[in-house]
């Protein structure tokens, strides 16, 4: 995230004078408390009018309901003080300006510093993808040094939203490029920090994703399909692995002193999620610099391979085996020399048991030290996606207290389904992780653990699993339609701005070159289901498998282990993918759920079961088990009725029919058919004030 150095830098950057420039009181008059719209009173500061994006000009009322007090005001991000002008009347604005006022009373401030942030704009095009605005107030085109700046969130409303429409949120950000080699292309990726009117971070609800204030906007470019990292993202979600959030967008970035225009627009981009120890996002147990002994040393850390680009602090290389390379914590960065050299501990131990004679013992082998389900997970994933970059780069690993080792969160998936050329990632067949590069992988476990045949029987077994619910063609296919279909409109938004889609070669990639949208879409759509179709095969995961070992359950290793065995978590996934055009599910999934019903009602042939996965101020993530009868079924219909202040937006695994208080899903090709007494499960996004509880849901065969 920006540090203090950078706000300081960027936080006057806006001259005074040229700010001043842009509004005038036009009349010894002040906008009376309590005005719609007001804020700020409580401080002794009114605006007439919140924050927001408006063309031409805008009128701004300041006023204090403190006796004998003046408002005076800075237009340049700055605090008010006695040499700043004072508010005689209301003020005219006609470029994006920052407006903070403070109220005086005998020359001394009272309350705090209130601030606006109005965004001027002469675009008229109508979006019915969410829209985020960046406006950096002047302050130029953005670097690696973070720019202070306006961001404004727009949300459709009735189907499609303007620039005008009124905001969702409007607030202070910090925002500065981020990547490696995205960095090159015209769209530019950002990192973005939502910051007070101090530049202290600020944990905001974000386009209905829960509060925080660190987020990436990442700008598909090579990638003109516009949502392979969300569909690998959704994809490991469902299987197990932690996975950031995520939504599409489409993005104006305002770097020049003049209103918000059309070719400030930037297209689509993913609006994600980053990765941190945080309640909502990993939520591991949080290290105190006077946690040095077990078992409080113990966690949480999350490490990550990063091939050539890793930061400190790095983890020596610990044990007897082969040394890895560009291996850093990431979360916390700020550990006591005892911390890293614990977590370098430990980080040898795996190194010494994935290398040893008999890797795959459960007492002294990897399965004592590793979350061997996530490990295998991930292979799943990059194998299929054959990821350029996995096992090298954006390769995640965190360690929570009393926890193993564990493969996770993603990250980084552009270069994936075909794109890019390097090392074979563009064929259908063949593996990933037998790439090799000049340098050799920082580490090399991933391809231990694949010549290790009780790991690979593993791996089979899984994917076999997989291939019979959420990876098998029929749910690759809704998945991809799922997240495309929001975005015909802005897709073609996109590339009007940005005209690749016959380029073979962006930058040193190799891409696709339907001439389409639609065309990149089913290519995707195409190269994916061949590859799974060759991971099927005898070549790779398809064949016989033995039955996988029956775990008992142990102690995780402590900070001097006698490694002993670890249960290995049920290999059966709970389906939740996530259409992007709302909020994502929570990123702490669990691999074998047992329902915790709300209301039950059984109709005809089947049961119907309601929890609630996660939540957030004003938007929830619920999922509903449906379980077949005494006989068989051959489809199935859930009618949920939905109490007042309940709504359902998005729905997944499932159809959806009906609006308002009443709504119905029904199976879709591939969940339909259930045994006797068997389950599946569809999820749905929405909005709430409360809780699910007083929704009601009635099951019938279809």
């Amino acid at each position: 995230m920006p540090g203090r150095s950078d706000r300081a830098r960027t936080a006057g950057a806006l001259a005074a004078a040229l700010a001043l420039a842009t509004l005038a009181p036009t009349s010894a008059m002040a906008a009376p408390p309590g005005t719609a719209g007001a804020v700020g009173e409580e401080v002794g500061v009114a605006f007439s009018t919140t924050g927001r994006v408006f063309s031409g000009s805008l009128q701004i009322g300041l006023s204090t309901s403190v006796p004998g007090a003046e408002v005076r005001y800075t237009t340049d991000g700055t605090t008010p003080t006695l040499s700043s002008p004072v508010a005689s009347g209301p003020l005219t604005l006609t470029r994006s300006t920052e407006v903070r006022a403070q109220a005086f009373v005998a020359g001394a401030p009272t309350g705090e510093p209130t601030s606006q942030r109005y965004v001027a704009s002469n675009v008229t095009t109508r979006h019915d993808l969410p829209v985020l605005v960046l406006d950096s107030l002047g302050k130029g085109v953005v670097g690696d040094d973070a720019h202070a700046a306006a961001v404004v969130e727009l949300q459709p409303r009735g189907g499609t939203t303007s620039l005008t429409d009124e905001p969702a949120l409007v607030t202070r950000a910090g925002y500065r490029l981020r990547g490696q080699s995205s960095r090159m292309f015209d769209k530019k990726p950002y990192r973005l920090e939502l910051w007070d009117d101090e530049g202290d971070d600020l944990d905001q609800p974000f386009f209905g994703m829960p509060a925080e204030s660190d987020w990436v906007l990442r700008g598909p470019f090579s990638d003109k399909s516009l949502v392979r990292e969300a569909l690998t993202l959704d994809l490991g979600r469902e299987l197990g692995l932690h996975a950031p959030r995520h939504r599409l967008v489409e993005v104006y970035v305002n770097d020049d002193a003049q209103p918000v225009a059309a070719n400030d627009y930037r297209g689509v981009y993913l609006l994600e999620e980053t990765i941190k120890n945080q309640k909502d996002r990993l939520d591991l147990k949080k290290l105190d610099p006077e946690d040095v002994t077990s078992p409080r040393i113990e966690g949480g850390y999350i490490i990550k391979a990063e091939w050539l680009a890793a930061e400190q602090p790095l983890i020596p290389c610990r044990g007897t085996s082969r040394c890895w390379s560009d291996l850093e914590v990431h979360d916390p960065d700020d550990l006591v020399p005892a911390q890293l050299d614990w977590i370098a501990g430990y980080v040898g131990r795996v190194n010494d048991a994935l290398h040893s004679s008999n890797p795959a013992d459960p007492q002294t082998g990897y399965p004592a030290l590793i979350d061997v389900e996530s490990f295998v997970d991930q292979v799943i994933v990059n194998e299929l996606s054959r990821d350029m970059d996995a096992y090298f780069r954006s390769q995640y690993f965190y360690k929570d207290r009393g926890g193993l080792l564990t493969a996770g969160p993603l990250w980084d998936f552009d270069l994936t389904y075909g794109v890019g050329g390097f090392f074979g990632n563009d064929q259908v067949s063949g593996w990933q992780y037998q790439q090799s590069r000049q340098s050799p992988a920082p580490l090399d476990w991933f391809s231990v653990l694949m010549s290790d045949p009780a790991f690979v029987n593993h791996v089979k077994v899984r994917w076999q699993e997989a291939r019979r619910g959420p990876l098998s063609d029929a749910a690759l296919r809704s998945r991809i339609d799922d997240l495309t279909a929001p975005l015909g409109g802005a897709a073609a938004r996109n590339f009007q701005r940005w005209p690749n889609l016959t380029t073979r070669q962006i930058g040193p990639f190799v891409t696709p070159t339907a001439g389409t949208w639609e065309g990149q879409v089913a290519h995707l759509e195409d190269w994916l289901l061949r590859r799974a179709a060759w991971l099927d095969s005898t070549a790779a995961w398809g064949g016989p498998t033995d039955p996988l070992p029956t775990p008992s359950a142990t102690p995780a290793p402590s900070a001097t282990p006698t490694p002993t065995p670890t249960p290995t978590p049920s290999t059966t996934p709970t389906p939740t993918p996530t259409p992007t055009v709302s909020p994502t599910p929570s990123p702490t999934p669990t691999r074998s759920v047992t329902p915790s019903p709300t209301p039950v009602q059984g109709g005809q042939g089947c049961t119907a079961t309601l929890r609630t996965v996660s939540s957030w101020p004003g938007g929830i993530q619920g999922e509903v088990t449906v379980t077949a009868g005494a006989a068989a079924l051959r489809g199935w219909a859930v009618t949920l009725t939905l109490p007042a202040g309940v709504s359902v937006a998005q729905v997944w695994n499932a159809g959806l029919t009906g609006s308002s208080s009443t709504v119905t899903a029904r199976n879709v090709d591939w969940n339909g058919t259930l045994g006797a007494g068997a389950s599946t499960t569809f999820g749905f996004l929405g909005s709430v004030t409360g809780s699910l509880e007083g929704v009601t849901l009635a099951c019938t065969a279809a």
